[in-house]
């Protein structure tokens, strides 16, 4: 009896798009908390957390793509233009 290493086992609660998700709004808001001030300027140190963010986010939809349906892609982007808002709205 082979049993199955534990790291090549796949969690199937949540979809993958929806921790992409969650991961790019926690990541936003607390670097527009930590980089902005109340004069709303933005430090440049909080451009490179999104660049590599972006770079997280290129990876992880190449990784899963097969994982990605058009309902995924569809709720990606709205998601992507919701963080557009929260940027303006702090």
């Amino acid at each position: 009896m082979e049993q199955r290493p534990v790291f090549k086992r796949r969690h199937f609660d949540n979809p993958v798009s929806f921790s992409l998700i969650m991961t790019n709004y926690i990541v936003a808001a607390i670097g527009l908390a930590i980089f902005a001030d109340s004069h709303h300027k933005i430090h440049w140190f909080f451009w490179v957390v999104m660049g590599g963010l972006a770079v997280y986010n290129v990876f992880s939809v190449y990784r899963y793509r097969e994982d990605y349906t058009k309902i995924h892609i569809i709720a990606y982007v709205i998601s992507l233009a919701g963080m557009g808002l929260l940027f303006l709205l702090f």
